[in-house]
């Protein structure tokens, strides 16, 4: 296995544990401060915490952003090999 198969591979195993959280949140409320959540740029801070995402943000904009990406690195893999 060279490099680049091996990266794409962690890249699709991040994404995956980041759908996880996305869909645990969505049901739950679990993982409501992880830090993928976060706006990269400036966030809402309360009591030194910040707010926990919207639950149509996550819904509508966290997971199609991140299934999209799994998909297409999931293509790259299959081209690699």
């Amino acid at each position: 296995m060279n490099t680049k198969q091996k990266s794409v591979l962690d890249r699709i195993k991040h994404l995956e544990e980041a759908i996880v959280k996305g869909r645990e949140f969505l049901e739950s409320g679990a993982h409501a401060h992880w830090h993928g959540f976060r706006p990269l740029l400036a966030g809402k801070v309360k009591d030194d915490k910040p707010l926990p995402p919207n639950r149509n943000w996550v819904q509508n904009v966290f997971l199609p952003r991140n299934e999209r990406a799994l998909r297409k690195a999931e293509k790259i893999l299959a081209s690699l090999e």
